[in-house]
């Protein structure tokens, strides 16, 4: 018995998209995109006060999510005693830009 077909056939793309997952991942959270775009914008290192106060999380919380966006390599931090400082990876827009195409750019060999 075969299935009936309703549209062309495609070609699945079969390659490993872990490395574009893990990033895409860590920019699954509204509160993760804030931070990037408060990042983003800053002319200088933020601390992880700064995002608690304008932000509805609290300090464990939003140290959670800078350490998810560390963990994917979108931020890089520097700790001055007991303070951390964080600022935008100098190559994140790329990386996530690269990630996006390497998804929604895909060329499949005819």
């Amino acid at each position: 018995m075969s299935i009936r077909q309703c549209c062309p056939p495609v070609r699945v793309v079969r390659r490993d998209f872990e490395p574009e997952a893990g990033l895409l991942k860590a920019l699954a959270d509204p509160y993760r995109l804030a931070m990037l775009a408060t990042l983003a914008a800053s002319d200088h290192e933020v601390c992880v006060c700064d995002f608690t106060g304008g932000l509805p999380l609290s300090q464990p919380t939003v140290s959670h999510h800078l350490r998810i966006l560390r963990d994917a390599a979108l931020v890089v931090s520097e700790r001055r005693g007991t303070w951390v400082y964080y600022q935008l990876a100098a190559d994140a827009a790329e990386r996530v830009a690269n990630a996006l195409n390497a998804v929604f750019l895909q060329r499949v060999a005819a």
